[in-house]
């Protein structure tokens, strides 16, 4: 049965923990349930002590490779979402019977990115999984790789890294752990370099951190640290505390959100956002690109100024007027995101003209702003 609410007694009350696949197998080719168990029961304590959870879990595919005993590639069918269909209901059932043990009642919650790419999937989605946070529910939460094929990238997360900063920022969360069999963030590849050191605290993703990362994969899972790193990123920039952390250490999960050093703390670069603005920085629906020059970002960042088209060097994309936009600079940092009045022919057109040339060109009644700053997040 849903519990009944109590005060929350830690610091972080609304907390996303993510598995990866490499840590719930134990480095084997199938789920460990000694793990699981260990995990679910840190879980359950935190959330009979008032904390709001949701899991985004790896390991279907692991637990469908195990039920079906399949060694290889089977030709002729989409080898992972046959293993994803037949894993889900697998690795549902082996949480439902560990959430039991401790009276914490679990849900289900398949995405894809395509569930969120409009506001109004957006919201529904998130009306869900906090309708379920507040009765007292531990929401599961995976990739549907069975319709999320690779042939549509544009409709895949691709990893359940960047899906975990995305529930992060659907109910904005106070705390993301990003739990898996490494230590956190290292200055160099531990596996390669005896001498790296462990990165405690990082205050900001720049390109001194993202430089540290390689793309490399592990084990049976689909995410790097690259795709950690990824994932801190958008969730820091949302207004949570990202921790990438070792999910073998005893009771690692209570010990990190009572405040204890371990693992790599990302910390959050801007206060929390509302939900339209985190929607838009989720890049779902974006649709292009403007780059501006040096005074434009200087506006922007600085003034908090609406983006004129005399500081548009560049335009990328088919969009049109009313879809979302990133905004970037002439080095390639992103400044942010906002909603466009201009479509992209319109703008390839009035880049570089001031107001009264706008008006020449596309007539009376054409807006001031490219991006009125009402409509702009800025990173």
């Amino acid at each position: 049965m849903a519990k009944s609410r109590i005060a929350c007694k830690y610091q972080y009350k609304r907390i996303v923990v993510k598995f990866g696949t490499s840590l719930l197998t134990a480095g084997t080719k199938q789920l460990n349930s000694e793990r699981m168990a260990d995990l679910v029961a840190q879980l359950s304590r935190l959330c009979l002590n008032g904390a709001e959870l949701v899991a985004v879990s790896s390991g279907a595919i692991a637990a469908g490779r195990e039920k079906l005993g399949l060694t290889r590639k089977v030709k002729g069918i989409p080898y992972k979402q046959v293993l994803a269909s037949v894993g889900q209901s697998r690795l549902m059932n082996i949480y439902e019977r560990l959430f039991d043990v401790h009276g914490i009642t679990i849900a289900q919650a398949l995405l894809t990115k395509a569930d969120l790419l409009d506001r109004a999937g957006y919201l529904n989605t998130r009306n869900t999984l906090l309708a379920l946070l507040e009765l007292g529910v531990i929401s599961v939460v995976n990739e549907n790789d069975v319709v999320a094929v690779d042939e549509i990238q544009e409709h895949k997360f691709g990893d359940n890294d960047n899906l975990s900063a995305m529930v992060a920022n659907l109910i904005d969360a106070d705390l993301l752990l990003i739990m898996t069999d490494i230590a956190g963030l290292y200055t160099a590849d531990p596996n390669h370099h005896p001498d790296a050191k462990l990165i405690p605290v990082v205050k900001k993703i720049d390109e001194n951190i993202t430089s540290l990362v390689t793309g490399s994969t592990s084990g049976l899972g689909t995410g790097g640290m690259v795709t950690k790193i990824e994932a801190a990123k958008l969730a820091t920039t949302s207004g949570v505390t990202v921790v990438i952390a070792d999910g073998r250490l005893p009771n690692v999960v209570e010990r990190i959100v009572n405040g204890e050093a371990i693992g790599t703390w990302f910390l959050p670069v801007k206060t929390k956002l509302d939900s339209r603005e985190r929607w838009m920085l989720s890049g779902l629906s974006t649709r292009g690109k403007l780059i501006v020059d040096a005074g434009a970002a200087t506006a922007l960042k600085k003034y908090q100024r609406s983006l004129l088209a005399a500081g548009i060097k560049e335009v990328e994309g088919n969009f049109q007027r009313g879809d979302l936009v990133d905004i970037f600079d002439a080095q390639g940092n992103k400044l942010g995101c906002g909603i466009t009045n201009y479509s992209a022919d319109e703008l390839q057109s009035i880049k570089g003209k001031h107001s009264d040339e706008i008006v020449k060109k596309l007539g009376q009644g054409s807006a001031p702003e490219v991006v009125h700053r009402n409509n702009l997040v800025v990173v």
